[in-house]
């Protein structure tokens, strides 16, 4: 009897456990096999695969300081199609019920080939204003926008891709967002990672800017997979942002999400992370970009630009340009207002000054001096009375308009005194050929290699023979006068202060010329991705200078800051031996004397760590203007490895200005003494006439329009926030009976 119950009990338990398997079984089939049959059933429901933009490497410099890095932006955005297929289903509707109700439409003009058309378009603001603005309005998420930018995006991309209404949001607007399920029709909040960069308008020409996505950029075969749903990166628009973008921007992660027949997202169904791009490390010094940003703005230098090179490498240590601005203006995107203000600037603070071409005065002469190295002149003397007649035109020194001469000199001791006569001469007669073989080999005339596109090749002049046959034919190169020009870097040379400063580098390194450079490595994580060490462009020695020949160059460049009568004593160091090269070109602005100053150094003499140039505007001379910036730049940097402390602190941007300035002095100077006016002016033979900065426009970035009436009209700023209202939990035969 036992027996038999037992063996119904096993029985009944079997069957149980065999039904409870068939219908396990079952709910796995329908919802792993037959998932995506069933999903699409679903009356309106579908899923959605979302790009997600990648998150951009960082900036860093050479030591690993970060400079520029990504912050979280909250942004609002909307797909205007599913806006205005979810306005024409409820129209439908209305219609069905009998009601009378027609599309709002939109009437403007279009210039095609030149001729005025009337077109007419659904009124996409109005739409947008009741379907969407009005319910965020009562949320108290709703902002003024501008209404032409609704109409320009939406008609440009057919409503495909996402507008982005706020990219503003606070954290607090972005949780009610997520709080709330507004169920709006083609409406998303997501979080985007968004450029920073920590300290303001420092190393801003170099650094650049990202602009916002660009869907014109992306190919169509990329944009096609994902629909509506491909949100693109953001991109390098200027600066090191732009020449290193493909290092920089990351790889893209995907979002499943879920939209009901309304084209509202009810939920998530996936997410693949994405990935950040490479970090890019740069050659520059964060301290010593400090030290040279400093110098600028407490010299009280509108225009001008600072540059350091480490000798040995050709690497960049610093370049610091001012006016500046702010990169952070344009991230996400920069007001009409700022972007005005930047562009209507006379002092152009977008433009990059350590990257422009200006006649570079008399710290050309060091090219010169080299050039008569490969003719064999260097021992030669030349006599200075004041001036020199090449036909019936007498070119002065500038010691003729203090009445006085330099008489007969040598090499060394023409660079020291920075003798015009002295060089016409010399240059006439080591040759035109030679000084553009010099200055070629140095890197003039063409671009340095930086790594930057801001750099225009067309403001770089070496005005060789071939150079001019192309571009000045009217010009007669073969001309004593031309040359004598040439000579004292006056007439048609151009050069930017980053050539000139790698010059002096070359003069320090003792005559190996390096590409200037910024990038130094990219890196994913610890993993190299590239080293960069490029090999010198030419080596003086090898190009029959004798160290001999090229030693009298260095000694002319030590007298000119340490010798008594030297040119550049404003540039001396206690304790530093410094050497230097001053140069004055005189400039024409609106027919007001703006001329343009100029001072390269080495230090130390002996074993050289740095080179340095310094470039200002509106000086009166290089010795006064431009060698206490550069003195004050090396004082500081060779203090760094006796514990001299520097803060990388925020950097505030600087408007510009065309202040003329007699001298640049610093509080807490050393206590030297300066070259005195009468032996430092060390000008040109003549003016130039309207000087032209000599770098590439820079492209326009995203430029947020000007809120307007139409964009207005759903936004009530007088009304309140809601408060959320806590939910009191449900009982648990709530919860299973639903009362």
């Amino acid at each position: 009897m036992v027996v038999r119950y037992r063996f119904r009990l096993m029985l009944f338990t079997l069957a149980i456990l065999c039904g409870f398997g068939m219908l396990v079984y079952r709910l796995w089939y329908l919802q792993h096999t037959r998932h995506a049959e069933y999903v699409g059933k679903v009356p309106g429901q579908k899923e959605l695969r979302v790009r997600v933009p990648g998150v951009r490497g960082e900036i860093k410099d050479r030591n690993g300081v970060t400079l520029v890095s990504n912050k979280p932006s909250f942004e609002v955005r909307v797909v205007m199609k599913e806006v205005i297929d979810e306005y024409r289903r409820q129209l439908k509707e209305k219609k069905d019920r009998g009601e009378k109700v027609e599309m709002p439409a939109f009437n403007y003009e279009l210039v095609i080939q030149g001729i005025k058309r009337s077109k007419s378009e659904p009124d996409y603001v109005e739409i947008f204003n009741q379907l969407v603005a009005s319910k965020l309005n009562e949320m108290g998420l709703a902002k003024p926008f501008s209404s032409e930018e609704l109409r320009v995006h939406t008609r440009a991309f057919r409503g495909l891709v996402p507008w982005v209404y706020r990219d503003d949001l606070s954290f607090e607007e972005f949780s009610r967002f997520a709080e709330h399920n507004l169920g709006l029709p083609g409406l998303s909040v997501a979080v985007r990672p968004v450029r920073q960069y920590l300290y303001g308008s420092f190393a801003c020409h170099l650094l650049g800017y990202v602009g916002q996505p660009d869907i014109d950029k992306v190919p169509e075969e990329e944009r096609r997979p994902w629909g509506n749903y491909y949100v693109p990166d953001d991109y390098g628009a200027a600066g090191i942002e732009k020449t290193m973008n493909k290092y920089l921007v990351g790889k893209p992660g995907v979002r499943t999400v879920r939209v009901d027949q309304k084209g509202a997202i009810v939920g998530e169904v996936g997410y693949e992370e994405p990935r950040k791009g490479n970090d890019v490390l740069l050659t520059i010094d964060a301290r010593i970009q400090m030290i040279a940003e400093r110098a600028l703005r407490d010299g009280g230098i509108g225009r001008g630009a600072v540059v350091v090179i480490e000798p040995n490498s050709g690497e960049v240590l610093a370049m610091a340009s001012t006016p500046s601005y702010d990169p952070n203006k344009f991230i996400p995107s920069i007001s009409q207002d700022d972007w005005d203000a930047y562009l209507k600037n006379p002092v152009k603070p977008l433009s990059c000054r350590a990257l422009g071409g200006y006649a570079p005065g008399s710290t050309y002469k060091i090219v010169t001096a080299l050039a008569g190295c490969l003719a064999g002149i260097t021992n030669s003397h030349f006599s200075c009375g004041g001036s020199v007649t090449y036909g019936t035109k007498a070119m002065k020194c500038w010691i003729a308009d203090k009445g006085g001469s330099h008489g007969s000199l040598d090499l060394s001791d023409a660079i020291k005194q920075s003798c015009n006569c002295f060089f016409y001469q010399y240059g006439n007669r080591a040759g035109l050929k030679n000084i553009d073989i010099i200055g070629r080999l140095m890197g003039l005339g063409q671009r340095s290699g930086v790594e930057l596109d801001e750099e225009d090749e067309r403001s770089l002049i070496l005005p060789g023979e071939k150079w001019v046959r192309q571009n000045k034919p009217s010009e007669n190169w073969r001309s004593p006068g031309f040359v004598a020009n040439v000579s004292i870097g006056q007439g048609l040379v151009q050069a930017s202060p980053l050539q000139m400063c790698n010059v002096a580098a070359t003069v320090a390194n003792g005559g190996r010329a390096y590409p200037v450079h910024l990038l130094k490595r990219v890196v994913d994580g610890t993993k190299v991705v590239f080293d960069n060490q490029p090999e010198p462009r030419g080596d003086l020695i090898k190009q029959a200078v004798t160290p001999q020949q090229f030693e009298l160059v260095r000694r002319g460049m030590w007298k000119v800051v340490n010798a008594d009568g030297g040119t550049g004593k404003a540039g001396r160091l206690p304790g530093v031996e410094v050497a230097g090269k001053t140069g004055t070109a005189q400039f024409l602005r609106s027919g007001q004397k703006d001329n343009h100053t100029w001072f390269i150094s080495f230090a130390p003499y002996k074993d050289p760590k740095f080179a340095v140039c310094a470039l200002t505007q509106g000086g009166k001379s290089g010795g006064l203007c431009a060698a206490p910036v550069v003195k004050r730049v090396l004082e500081q940097a060779l203090a760094l490895d006796q514990g001299y402390k520097v803060a990388i602190e925020q950097v505030r941007e600087i408007a510009g200005d065309f202040k003329q300035h007699e001298a640049i002095t610093f509080s807490k100077e050393l206590n030297i003494n300066l070259a005195s006016s009468d032996d430092d002016v060390d000008a040109g033979a003549e003016a130039r006439h309207e000087s032209v900065e000599g770098t590439r426009k820079v492209a326009p970035p995203k430029v947020r329009r000007k809120e307007d009436a139409a964009g207005s009209r759903a936004v009530d700023p007088s009304r309140e926030v809601p408060k959320a209202v806590p939910v009191k939990k449900a009982g648990f035969f709530q919860r299973i009976f639903g009362r």
